[in-house]
């Protein structure tokens, strides 16, 4: 990644820090989520994927049916 001057990099920083604490697993924590997000657990449905800083970070979830 290329930062042009600091806003560019607080904003890299922050969508890491996000993706870090929201939507990665952490094997200190038995695989699962720092702040994991209120949702149903469906078997069911479509696979989506949230991208950060233009596909670098990718976070796959199963859309609630």
């Amino acid at each position: 990644m290329i930062f042009l001057g600091q806003a560019s990099l607080r904003r890299a920083i922050g969508e890491f820090i996000s993706h870090y604490h929201a939507e990665r697993n952490h094997q200190g924590l038995a695989n699962r989520l720092i702040r994991p997000q209120p949702q149903e657990a469906e078997s069911h449905g479509a696979v989506h994927r949230r991208q950060r800083l233009g596909g670098m970070l990718n976070y796959y979830y199963r859309a609630a049916a």
